[in-house]
């Protein structure tokens, strides 16, 4: 059971810059912007609940979920299962955050959908939503015939890490926007502030997160261990 797992250094990377990267976002939300709240008359509360889903969401937990066949030693249908389980985690995660950015900008009276991120960002949603309804439909229930499963695992594949990387880089502009937003306007962040610092390298641990998420998928699965009385596990 503790073969492939220990065969795929990448999936210990992704475990680990996935920690890191929930753990910086948690310390610049909870310490540095006051933290959380669904409602508050600090609208700026409501809104931090949209980078801590969107990241936790569909950045770690969709990493993981694009992974899972590579990181657990589990049976093909229980691996199946899991995958599908935590990218429906992951899609809800990102609506609620999304509803939430919402809701901060219409309590706080600012315009919506005005940014590459917003439009980006509603570009993910939609197309993680049908990436998931048509794993569902076509590889679980009720199933394609094999013929059409066949045709669309390549497509499936590859569509997935396409919308991944989309993601990725709209979080990437998420921290990049906020930043801006926080280095001008009163009281402006000094450009070289802890927080500051903290904003940019969450930004740079994501980017990683994701590109060893990208390089599992692509990477070669484990050999199998010699079928041999000699063989011993190390």
């Amino acid at each position: 059971m503790a073969l492939g797992v220990a065969a795929l250094p990448f999936t210990f990377v992704v475990h680990l810059l996935g920690i890191a990267d929930v753990v910086m976002v948690l310390v610049w939300i909870l310490y540095f912007r006051g933290g959380l709240a669904w409602e508050s008359s600090n609208k700026n509360l409501i809104f931090n609940l949209h980078p801590v889903l969107m990241l936790i969401g569909l950045i770690i937990i969709g990493g993981e979920a694009i992974i899972s066949y590579k990181s657990l030693p589990f049976e093909k249908e229980v691996k199946k299962v899991i995958h599908l389980v935590l990218h429906a985690i992951a899609l809800i995660l990102g609506i609620v955050g999304i509803y939430a950015v919402f809701k901060y900008h219409i309590e706080d009276d600012i315009v919506n959908l005005y940014s590459l991120h917003s439009w980006l960002g509603i570009a993910v949603i939609v197309l993680y939503g049908i990436q998931w309804i048509y794993g569902f439909v076509i590889f679980f229930y009720p199933g394609g015939d094999p013929s059409l499963r066949q045709v669309s695992l390549p497509w499936h594949i590859v569509f997935g890490v396409f919308v991944y990387v989309l993601a990725v880089a709209t979080a990437t502009l998420g921290f990049l926007e906020k930043l801006t937003f926080l280095e001008t306007s009163s009281p402006k962040l000094a450009k070289f502030s802890s927080q500051a610092l903290l904003v940019n390298s969450t930004a740079v641990v994501t980017v990683l997160f994701g590109a060893f998420v990208a390089l599992s998928v692509v990477s070669r699965p484990p050999a199998p261990p010699p079928e041999n009385n000699d063989y011993a596990p190390i």
